[in-house]
């Protein structure tokens, strides 16, 4: 089974090696046992659902209880969702509902990092590839309600403002924004 993995610097690897765990019970090998949460265990598992000998999706197990916490699968456009059933779904500022990669949320250009917190499928963070903006659905309506920029670029945000579209509101972190 071949598999790709990198360090989180732009750098990848591609490795190969021979399944060597039955994820799905049937009886086959399908998986590739690996320490992906750096425990030192082996753990975690590469494995391969469409039985094309590439790993689509990945289960990690961070509390070493043999159950995996996060089980992520490649959504066939370049990135990974928690639910691995499906791409994950997003809507842009304009408000039409979209799905894959890139997510281009904000309609500039440059795609946003999508985040699903609640693994419902509709992504609920959105952030900037350079940091400096994001954008949060605080209602799980998947419509965007806030807006946060880090104007100094400390990773922290500075400013908090309702999103493009939404009722006013404007405001520092921790201030409380309360109702428009």
């Amino acid at each position: 089974m071949d598999y790709c993995l990198g360090g989180g610097d732009g750098a990848a690897a591609i490795w190969s090696a021979p399944p060597d765990i039955d994820l799905d019970g049937d009886g086959v090998f399908d998986g590739v046992r690996m320490d992906l949460d750096g425990d030192g265990l082996f753990d975690d598992a590469l494995g391969d659902t469409d039985g094309d000998q590439s790993a689509d999706f990945a289960a990690v197990d961070g509390d070493d209880d043999g159950l995996p916490e996060a089980i992520s699968g490649d959504d066939g456009a370049g990135g990974w969702t928690l639910s691995g059933a499906a791409p994950l779904r997003w809507f842009g500022i304009d408000g039409g509902q979209h799905s894959g990669l890139p997510a281009d949320v904000d309609g500039d250009g440059v795609g946003e990092r999508l985040l699903d917190t609640d693994r419902d499928g509709q992504a609920d963070r959105a952030v900037r590839a350079d940091g400096a903006a994001g954008y949060v659905d605080t209602d799980g309506d998947g419509r965007w309600d806030l807006e946060l920029t880090d104007d100094d670029g400390d990773g922290a945000a500075d400013a908090v403002r309702s999103a493009p579209g939404v009722a006013p509101r404007t405001g520092r972190p921790g201030e409380g924004l309360g109702d428009p």
